[in-house]
């Protein structure tokens, strides 16, 4: 029987759910040594080397944040250069309207101002947040993903996932998995 129905895929993956980290971290290494690509390992905590396993690959929040706050440095220096240079040139005592050390706590402020919300906002759109349903959450044990139990989900994407192999290689994982769940899409 396919996976597939007239609507898609009606499951989201196969799941493997595990009580070791360590266990998780062999399974995701198995997994992307018999050439499944496209899954996601769950864990209450971060497991060292779990990224690279499942072939997480970076994103531009680094570069977006630069950018970001490159540009409140320059919005914060350029406005107040404008203001005191072109838009209101007060002379007080001789002193040079460009007095630019006086304008690197305004500069710095705004660097940080807008490296932060744009850090903020950038790792919530690449995250794909808010998302308040997963297929995941069709699974009972899955509740304990947050506190003692790690998963890891092939997801039905990927171009080898065929329903019944891809269960039956959940299964003769090694180490040997608690439960092997199929995700309701």
């Amino acid at each position: 029987m396919s996976h597939y129905d007239n609507q898609g895929p009606s499951v989201f993956g196969i799941a493997a759910e595990y009580d070791d980290p360590d266990q998780l971290l062999k399974a995701a290494r198995s997994a992307w040594d018999a050439g499944y690509r496209d899954m996601d390992a769950y864990s209450p905590f971060p497991v060292h080397g779990l990224a690279e396993a499942i072939g997480f690959k970076r994103t531009w929040v680094q570069l977006t944040t630069l950018v970001a706050g490159l540009t409140g440095a320059a919005v914060g220096f350029g406005t107040q250069w404008y203001a005191t240079v072109v838009h209101y040139p007060y002379d007080i005592g001789g002193r040079p309207l460009f007095s630019w050390p006086a304008y690197i706590p305004v500069t710095f402020e705004c660097m940080v101002l807008f490296a932060a919300f744009t850090t903020g906002f950038a790792m919530l759109i690449m995250n794909g947040l808010p998302q308040p349903y997963h297929p995941m959450f069709n699974i009972d044990s899955f509740a304990r993903a947050s506190s003692d139990r790690f998963f890891l989900c092939i997801e039905a994407t990927d171009g080898r996932f065929k329903l019944d192999d891809t269960k039956a290689f959940m299964e003769k994982l090694d180490p040997k998995p608690i439960e092997v769940s199929e995700v309701p899409a």
